[in-house]
Protein backbone atom coordinates (compact mmCIF):
# COMPACT_ATOMS: atom_id res chain seq x y z
CA UNK A 1 0.00 0.00 0.00
CA UNK A 2 0.97 3.16 -0.46
CA UNK A 3 3.00 5.57 1.95
CA UNK A 4 0.15 7.78 2.29
CA UNK A 5 -1.58 4.53 3.81
CA UNK A 6 0.96 3.53 6.07
CA UNK A 7 1.13 6.34 8.21
CA UNK A 8 -2.72 7.11 8.67
CA UNK A 9 -2.50 3.54 9.68
CA UNK A 10 0.50 4.56 12.34
CA UNK A 11 -1.53 7.17 13.94
CA UNK A 12 -4.13 4.99 14.49
CA UNK A 13 -1.88 2.62 16.33
CA UNK A 14 -0.34 6.00 17.98
CA UNK A 15 -3.65 7.27 19.53
CA UNK A 16 -4.53 3.78 20.38
CA UNK A 17 -1.27 3.50 22.65
CA UNK A 18 -1.42 6.72 24.02
CA UNK A 19 -4.41 5.87 25.45
CA UNK A 20 -3.35 2.44 26.53
CA UNK A 21 -5.90 0.39 24.41
CA UNK A 22 -4.89 -3.41 23.36
CA UNK A 23 -6.38 -3.42 19.53
CA UNK A 24 -8.84 -6.09 20.75
CA UNK A 25 -10.28 -3.50 22.87
CA UNK A 26 -10.75 -0.94 20.43
CA UNK A 27 -12.13 -3.69 18.07
CA UNK A 28 -14.77 -4.55 20.43
CA UNK A 29 -15.87 -0.96 20.97
CA UNK A 30 -15.89 -0.28 16.96
CA UNK A 31 -17.96 -3.42 16.22
CA UNK A 32 -15.29 -4.67 14.41
CA UNK A 33 -13.44 -8.05 14.09
CA UNK A 34 -10.16 -7.48 15.75
CA UNK A 35 -7.99 -9.20 13.02
CA UNK A 36 -9.78 -6.06 10.70
CA UNK A 37 -8.82 -3.66 13.17
CA UNK A 38 -5.49 -5.09 12.94
CA UNK A 39 -5.09 -5.12 9.49
CA UNK A 40 -6.23 -1.72 9.24
CA UNK A 41 -3.34 -0.58 11.77
CA UNK A 42 -0.75 -2.42 9.90
CA UNK A 43 -1.13 -0.08 6.69
CA UNK A 44 -1.24 -3.32 4.62
CA UNK A 45 -4.92 -2.58 3.46
CA UNK A 46 -7.62 -0.51 2.42
CA UNK A 47 -9.09 1.44 5.15
CA UNK A 48 -12.60 2.68 4.84
CA UNK A 49 -13.01 6.66 5.59
CA UNK A 50 -16.13 5.74 7.57
CA UNK A 51 -13.72 3.87 9.94
CA UNK A 52 -11.44 6.57 10.04
CA UNK A 53 -14.43 8.75 10.81
CA UNK A 54 -15.17 6.72 13.82
CA UNK A 55 -11.52 6.66 14.82
CA UNK A 56 -11.24 10.51 14.65
CA UNK A 57 -14.77 10.63 16.69
CA UNK A 58 -13.48 7.76 19.77
CA UNK A 59 -10.41 9.55 20.16
CA UNK A 60 -11.92 13.02 19.85
CA UNK A 61 -9.59 14.27 17.07
CA UNK A 62 -10.29 16.19 13.57
CA UNK A 63 -10.55 13.16 10.69
CA UNK A 64 -8.02 16.26 9.54
CA UNK A 65 -5.20 14.84 11.98
CA UNK A 66 -5.30 11.45 10.69
CA UNK A 67 -5.13 11.91 7.38
CA UNK A 68 -2.88 14.50 6.99
CA UNK A 69 -0.78 14.84 10.39
CA UNK A 70 -1.48 18.22 10.96
CA UNK A 71 -4.31 19.97 12.97
CA UNK A 72 -7.22 22.35 10.98
CA UNK A 73 -6.49 25.74 11.83
CA UNK A 74 -9.01 27.95 10.02
CA UNK A 75 -12.01 29.32 12.22
CA UNK A 76 -13.33 31.59 9.89
CA UNK A 77 -13.49 29.70 6.41
CA UNK A 78 -11.73 27.03 4.77
CA UNK A 79 -11.04 27.85 0.90
CA UNK A 80 -9.48 24.83 -0.86
CA UNK A 81 -8.22 25.35 -4.48
CA UNK A 82 -9.14 22.96 -6.92
CA UNK A 83 -6.86 19.61 -6.57
CA UNK A 84 -5.80 21.06 -3.42
CA UNK A 85 -7.66 18.81 -0.86
CA UNK A 86 -5.92 16.23 0.75
CA UNK A 87 -6.49 12.96 -0.99
CA UNK A 88 -6.57 9.80 0.64
CA UNK A 89 -6.50 6.53 -2.56
CA UNK A 90 -8.92 4.20 -0.54
CA UNK A 91 -8.22 1.27 -2.95
CA UNK A 92 -8.18 1.00 -6.77
CA UNK A 93 -12.15 2.04 -6.78
CA UNK A 94 -12.52 4.58 -4.82
CA UNK A 95 -10.22 8.22 -3.87
CA UNK A 96 -11.81 10.77 -1.18
CA UNK A 97 -10.56 14.22 -1.60
CA UNK A 98 -11.08 16.30 2.04
CA UNK A 99 -12.68 19.54 1.16
CA UNK A 100 -12.86 21.07 4.54
CA UNK A 101 -9.78 19.95 5.56
CA UNK A 102 -8.45 22.90 7.46
CA UNK A 103 -11.37 24.28 9.47
CA UNK A 104 -11.36 23.58 13.20
CA UNK A 105 -14.35 22.03 14.65
CA UNK A 106 -16.78 21.80 11.72
CA UNK A 107 -19.64 19.80 12.14
CA UNK A 108 -19.75 17.91 8.63
CA UNK A 109 -17.28 16.04 6.82
CA UNK A 110 -17.07 17.02 2.98
CA UNK A 111 -15.51 14.72 0.59
CA UNK A 112 -15.34 14.57 -3.54
CA UNK A 113 -15.16 11.24 -4.13
CA UNK A 114 -13.82 9.54 -7.66
CA UNK A 115 -15.47 5.70 -7.73
CA UNK A 116 -14.29 3.61 -11.09
CA UNK A 117 -16.24 0.48 -11.89
CA UNK A 118 -13.53 -1.60 -10.88
CA UNK A 119 -12.80 -4.96 -13.02
CA UNK A 120 -15.98 -6.75 -13.39
CA UNK A 121 -18.20 -7.70 -10.92
CA UNK A 122 -15.91 -6.51 -7.77
CA UNK A 123 -16.07 -7.35 -4.11
CA UNK A 124 -18.10 -4.58 -2.92
CA UNK A 125 -17.46 -3.65 1.06
CA UNK A 126 -20.46 -2.03 2.91
CA UNK A 127 -19.82 0.65 4.89
CA UNK A 128 -21.62 1.72 8.57
CA UNK A 129 -20.43 5.07 10.70
CA UNK A 130 -22.98 7.75 12.63
CA UNK A 131 -24.66 9.93 11.30
CA UNK A 132 -25.75 11.20 8.06
CA UNK A 133 -24.71 11.15 4.84
CA UNK A 134 -25.80 13.34 1.85
CA UNK A 135 -24.79 12.08 -1.59
CA UNK A 136 -24.37 14.73 -4.41
CA UNK A 137 -23.61 13.17 -8.22
CA UNK A 138 -21.76 15.31 -10.37
CA UNK A 139 -20.54 12.89 -13.20
CA UNK A 140 -21.36 9.34 -14.24
CA UNK A 141 -23.92 6.79 -13.06
CA UNK A 142 -23.69 5.72 -9.32
CA UNK A 143 -25.26 2.68 -7.91
CA UNK A 144 -25.82 2.88 -4.05
CA UNK A 145 -26.78 0.15 -2.14
CA UNK A 146 -28.58 0.72 0.87
CA UNK A 147 -29.40 -1.69 3.45
CA UNK A 148 -30.79 -4.05 1.34
CA UNK A 149 -32.17 -1.30 -1.04
CA UNK A 150 -30.65 -0.48 -4.74
CA UNK A 151 -30.69 2.83 -5.59
CA UNK A 152 -29.28 4.04 -9.15
CA UNK A 153 -28.26 7.95 -8.99
CA UNK A 154 -27.41 9.88 -12.03
CA UNK A 155 -25.65 13.65 -12.78
CA UNK A 156 -27.78 15.78 -10.88
CA UNK A 157 -29.24 13.60 -8.22
CA UNK A 158 -28.71 13.58 -4.69
CA UNK A 159 -29.70 11.06 -1.66
CA UNK A 160 -29.79 11.48 1.97
CA UNK A 161 -29.70 8.73 4.73
CA UNK A 162 -28.85 7.57 8.00
CA UNK A 163 -25.18 6.56 7.34
CA UNK A 164 -25.89 3.95 10.22
CA UNK A 165 -27.30 1.22 7.55
CA UNK A 166 -24.75 -0.31 6.23
CA UNK A 167 -23.90 1.18 2.19
CA UNK A 168 -21.71 1.29 -0.56
CA UNK A 169 -21.46 3.45 -4.07
CA UNK A 170 -20.55 1.85 -7.35
CA UNK A 171 -20.15 3.43 -10.37
CA UNK A 172 -22.15 2.11 -13.47
CA UNK A 173 -21.81 1.69 -17.30
CA UNK A 174 -18.12 0.54 -17.17
CA UNK A 175 -17.30 4.66 -16.34
CA UNK A 176 -16.27 6.24 -13.51
CA UNK A 177 -18.87 8.37 -10.92
CA UNK A 178 -17.87 11.87 -9.38
CA UNK A 179 -19.76 12.57 -6.25
CA UNK A 180 -19.61 15.21 -3.35
CA UNK A 181 -20.43 13.26 -0.33
CA UNK A 182 -21.16 15.33 2.91
CA UNK A 183 -21.15 13.26 6.39
CA UNK A 184 -23.37 14.86 9.05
Amino acid sequence: MSKELKQIAMRIKDLREIVGLTPEAVATELKIPAAEYKKYESGKTDIPVSFLYEVAQKYKVELTALLTGEEPRMRLYSLVRAGKGPTVDRSKIYSYQDLAYNFIHKKAEIFLVNADQGPGKQKVHLNSHPGQEFTYVLEGTLNVLLDGHEITLNRGDSLFFDSASKHAMVALNGAPAKFLAVII
